[in-house]
């Protein structure tokens, strides 16, 4: 008997959404890194910044999708194009997500509608065009983007945190609907991550100290912190993990 399984992901599918920057991209190369071949949801398929040839380059297969998440057409020709090439999907990452910032007075039905079609409605239904594949099979993993900010209330971000909130609540949801497949579906809830998206944010020195100062380990993540734990939900390692999340805020939430 073995004392350990792998925290690898060997002769997998995966299916990443908002694969081309940031925390999405950092996911795809660690699952191709850890052995899965990639199907890549972008918004844009021609704009995957290289990301196809990088994990072919480690002799994995990687197709770009055409997949806004907020579009129900787009999920399902997605859904074909990996019925396609690939057959099956063994892993689901649900990170295709906004988050623009606005004072609760100020918020316009406009971007209110726009936030939950991406963050919550995105997710559920390209969980539910995925887990069709899975459920057949009888096996599969759905890892979702949460954040910190499903728990605790961060200024100008009531739309997105309302949403990550929802995100961590339907994961348990899902995950007790499929047990009975063989399905797992965790979520990971990062805090201040180093992205295209935050750049902007935590280039004025008060606000990146600020947020340095609440992260108890005192640094802002990095795109792999995300990824390392994305890997290993995804693997056989974490075979009996379902209906959580995990936090990766530097303990952020702790205090």
């Amino acid at each position: 008997m073995k004392n350990a399984d792998p925290v690898n992901v060997h002769g997998k599918i995966a299916l990443i959404t908002g694969a081309a920057r940031g925390i999405g991209r950092a996911c795809a190369l660690a699952l191709a890194e850890a052995g899965a071949d990639i199907a890549l949801g972008l918004r844009d398929k021609n704009a995957d910044h290289g990301l196809v040839k990088e994990i072919q380059s480690m002799g994995r297969r990687a197709i770009p999708l055409q997949l806004d998440v907020s579009r129900m057409d787009e999920i399902h020709a997605a859904m074909n194009e990996i019925e396609k090439h690939f057959h099956r999907v063994d892993i689901l990452v649900n990170n295709a997500g906004i988050a623009p910032g606005n004072l609760i007075e100020n918020v316009t039905e406009k971007d209110f509608d726009y936030t939950l079609a991406v963050n919550l409605k995105g997710t559920f239904f390209v969980s539910q065009a995925a887990g069709a594949f899975m459920i057949k099979q009888k096996s599969g993993t759905i890892v979702n983007l949460s954040s910190q900010a499903g728990f605790i209330a961060l200024p100008t971000e009531s739309v997105y945190c309302m949403t990550k909130s929802g995100i961590s609540h339907l994961t348990k949801c899902f995950a007790v609907e499929w047990a009975k497949y063989n399905i797992t579906v965790n979520a990971v809830a990062p805090t201040f991550i180093y992205t295209p998206g935050t750049e902007e944010y935590l280039a004025e020195k008060e606000n990146k100290e600020l947020v340095i100062s609440k992260i108890i380990l005192g640094r802002i993540g990095e795109p792999k912190d995300v990824a390392n734990a994305v890997l290993f939900l995804a693997s056989p390692a974490a075979s009996l993990i379902t209906g959580t999340t995990l936090m990766v805020d530097g303990g952020w939430t702790a205090v």
